[in-house]
């Protein structure tokens, strides 16, 4: 097989897998007479998605806005205590178990106690989004500055770099691939942070309208949601890819894996 068939059958097994999949589930939902109500195909589905694409539309921006906006104060935030952490002993010891303790916190528990210190609306998903997502970014990054070999700042010390030129100068370059295979990890957990929200308590998004639908058994308006939020993520996780192949295209020696 030559180079550009491999590489065009590549792209394509994604969308192979994925079209399998769809007609094991509308043959099975066919021959077993599954209600629509408990499991719609997947034809009904496209056609409720395609026939409400201006409501779906509409509150998928409110679900993307939401988890953006969280997602970038992740981004910040993250990358700023990562390298705190990474950077100093003291910090690490002080701060790593309050921040596992913390992330072990189901995050559907603190959406109610967040709606009586905001309210109800989009606040609340724009900090859960935040902090569901914002645990694996400072994970990564300080792991990233922890790769750096002692015997590496011992020379840098020898040659007279101090701490700050060690860490801008080597140890943050050496975590920007932690940092951005957190970042395809995390957005993902944004997207279910502000879904969460949106469904305990929320009046707008996604989570909101899938909540809506299924009390009034409108399994098919559910599961148009359900495929939304999905190809969000993908979209959200290819740019984040995208971004990783120019930023960290010297890390790799082959192929990047997205």
């Amino acid at each position: 097989m030559s180079d550009l068939k491999r590489e065009a059958l590549k792209h394509a097994m994604p969308w192979l897998f994925l079209a399998g999949l769809l007609i094991v589930w509308e043959v099975c939902c066919i021959v077993f007479q599954v209600p629509e109500i408990i499991l719609p195909t997947p034809t009904k589905i496209f056609s409720v998605f395609f026939q409400r694409f201006d409501i779906l539309m509409a509150y998928c921006w409110d679900t993307l806005w939401t988890t953006t906006v969280g997602f970038l104060l992740a981004i910040a935030f993250g990358l700023l205590l990562g390298l705190a952490i990474g950077a100093s002993p003291f910090i690490y010891s002080g701060l790593y178990p309050l921040l596992i303790a913390f992330n072990a916190i189901p995050k559907v528990a603190i959406v109610p106690i967040l709606m009586i210190w905001v309210g109800v609306g989009s606040l609340p998903a724009v900090i859960t989004a935040f902090v569901i997502s914002f645990f694996p970014i400072v994970v990564n990054v300080a792991t990233g500055l922890a790769t750096i070999e002692p015997e590496m700042r011992d020379v840098l010390r020898s040659l007279g770099a101090s701490r700050l030129e060690i860490l801008t100068k080597v140890g943050i370059p050496r975590a920007m691939p932690y940092l951005f295979a957190s970042l395809k990890v995390a957005i993902t957990l944004a997207f279910i942070g502000s879904v969460i929200s949106e469904t305990v308590g929320g009046n707008n998004g996604i989570g909101f309208l899938m909540l809506s639908a299924s009390a009034r058994n409108d399994a098919p308006t559910t599961f148009a949601g359900l495929f939304a939020i999905a190809i969000m993520g993908v979209a959200m996780y290819a740019v984040c890819a995208m971004v990783e192949k120019r930023m960290t295209r010297w890390a790799f020696r082959g192929e990047i894996v997205a």
